[in-house]
């Protein structure tokens, strides 16, 4: 016997469709108010399109740095660092001690470095013995030629005085035999008596000569020992000057070697700690950053920007820029001002851009990057009370404001690009 449904079809589907209010039927907006506004939207539209501009943008990212920059010191050989001196913090002056550095080799004889130091200081100290005696000896014979000298002038002396009365002698000879010339004539003495005051005077004349003589041998005597005096100081000094170049020598050879044992790594200026890389006992390669220093003089921060080709036309020195550091969110902080100082005119180098943290990533593409330097107008900030800093090597963004042009133009942007793929020539 078939079944029957409880409820007929229709009361179902009546149910199922049955509004549950009342249908309220309202009338729409007037058709001229719906006009009215439609032509007032486009008026507005139109005036914004017309009358409004917009400048383009675009956000690079910089490195704080300062001027002067801070000086980095690096490892100028592999070694292992024995004392350090200075903390990160400290002020420091010029030449003074940083780090110790062995680099000294060790071999089955025993290090080598103190072989070689303990090899040239024997040479030294014989070096240095060898000119001490060259140095007597120079004195002694010097003193001596001096003495000889001495008394040759002395002798010399004396014989000019016995030449000067034995001349005044022979004078006085000579008056006499022509005295005794009248006198023989006049027949008041013999021959004899005349040839025995000539034999006198001839003698006295010799004796003068002899002295005369004498005198002469002296004087070249004389200029000899004056010659050798000067001759043996010069090859005395001409001996020490080559033992002392020597010596010379050898210590330069020490300090190599003294820098193949252990090295000093100094402060090459004055200056403040900010980072010591290293402890004692680390080893260190060459090349390997050891500190950085930040020189004492005034030191004022600047933003270094690397911006690409497309938008160096747009900048000018003198330009206002937004700044955002990442140390301070700008949820926090704000943006700050900045204005640019200098802007490149040639593109930066590979190896320039390689000194830096911030340079752009290009994913191999290989483009134009151009240097630009940011004045800060603000390099102070406090929190809570509490003053922060600037320091080099902070990430910053900046928003460098490009063109400005009407916003129609910027509409019709898509219009220049065809136009520019269907012109022709640009020389026709």
């Amino acid at each position: 016997m078939e079944r029957k449904p409880l409820f007929r079809m229709e009361a179902v589907q009546h149910l199922k469709t049955k509004w549950l209010g009342k249908a309220l039927l309202t009338s729409g907006y007037p058709a001229w108010a719906v006009a009215v506004v439609s032509v007032l939207f486009f008026i507005l539209l139109l005036l914004f399109i017309l009358g409004g501009s917009f400048t383009r943008r675009i956000n690079v990212t910089g490195e704080v740095i300062s001027l002067p920059h801070a000086i980095t010191i690096f490892a100028p050989q592999q070694g292992f660092i024995t004392k350090k001196w200075p903390e990160a913090g400290d002020l420091i002056k010029k030449g003074e001690r940083l780090y110790q550095i062995d680099v000294s080799r060790t071999t089955s004889s025993g290090n080598v470095s103190e072989r070689s130091v303990e090899a040239i200081n024997h040479q030294i100290a014989l070096t240095e013995n060898i000119i001490e005696r060259l140095a007597e000896n120079k004195a002694t014979t010097l003193k001596n030629l001096q003495n000889q000298l001495e008394k040759y002038r002395i002798a010399h002396e004396k014989s000019q005085r016995l030449i000067t009365d034995s001349g005044n002698g022979v004078k006085d000879m000579r008056k006499s035999m022509t005295n005794y010339s009248d006198y023989l004539r006049k027949g008041l003495i013999t021959q004899e008596q005349f040839a025995n005051q000539r034999y006198l005077f001839y003698q006295q004349q010799n004796a003068w000569q002899g002295l005369n003589t004498q005198a002469i041998q002296e004087a070249l005597q004389i200029s000899a020992l004056e010659s050798e005096l000067l001759t043996k100081g010069i090859e005395y000094d001409n001996q020490i000057s080559q033992y002392q170049y020597q010596r010379s020598d050898l210590k330069r050879q020490l300090a190599e070697v003294n820098a193949s044992g252990s090295l000093f790594i100094t402060a090459p200026s004055d200056g403040k700690i900010e980072s010591m890389s290293v402890t004692e006992g680390q080893m260190v390669a060459q090349g390997d950053s050891l500190a950085q220093l930040m020189p004492a003089s005034s030191t004022r921060y600047y933003l270094m920007l690397w911006i690409p080709d497309t938008s160096v036309p747009y900048l000018h020195p003198g330009d206002g820029i937004n700044l955002r550091y990442e140390a301070f969110p700008f949820e926090k902080y704000g943006q700050f001002p900045g204005r640019i100082l200098s802007i490149s005119n040639v593109s930066a180098s590979f190896q320039e851009m390689g000194k830096y943290n911030s340079i752009p990533r290009t994913d191999g593409v290989i483009a134009p990057y151009y240097k630009v330097i940011v004045a800060l107008e603000q390099g102070r900030f406090s929190y809570q009370g509490k003053p922060l800093t600037l320091a080099s090597g902070m990430k910053a963004q900046a928003t460098l404001f490009l063109e400005k042009r009407p916003i129609w133009q910027w509409m019709l942007s898509p219009y220049y690009d065809l136009k520019k793929s269907i012109s022709g020539p640009v020389n026709e």
